[in-house]
């Protein structure tokens, strides 16, 4: 089974666990498998490891607990991405826990997509003439 199918299934695994929270949605993203709620992306899991979105005020709970941000090699240099850190142990062992550090990250992440600018419309393609 490839990496993308196993993540695919341990995210199934997760969102199955998560029902309380309502439907969660588990598509693919990058090599990993993104889940939402609402259309909101709240975690994701990549290379065997669940990754939670994180705010200002959920991020110094996770590196209390010594949690690792989100990275990825990119030609010459590592990314760091401090919106989503790895999931705690417990969630592993306790729905209840899972339930929520899920509900605190989806709420996270609704937050954070509030914040942003809404999309300029896109401006409509010119067909070539002929």
């Amino acid at each position: 089974m490839s990496s993308s199918a196993d993540a695919r299934e341990q995210a199934l695994e997760v969102a199955e666990r998560l029902a309380p929270l309502g439907p969660v949605i588990v598509k693919r993203m990058f090599s990993g498998a993104g889940l939402s709620i609402d259309g909101v992306n709240f975690a994701f899991v990549i290379g065997g490891t669940l990754y939670f979105r994180v705010d200002d005020q959920s991020r110094p709970a996770y590196e209390a607990m010594g949690l690792e941000p989100f990275r990825y090699d990119r030609p010459g240099r590592t990314v760091t991405v401090g919106s989503y850190y790895e999931a705690p142990d417990e969630v592993f062992d306790d729905d209840e826990a899972l339930c929520d550090h899920a509900r605190a990250a989806w709420q996270a992440a609704l937050t954070a997509s509030r914040a942003r600018p809404p999309k300029k419309p896109r401006a409509p393609r010119r067909r070539a003439a002929g």
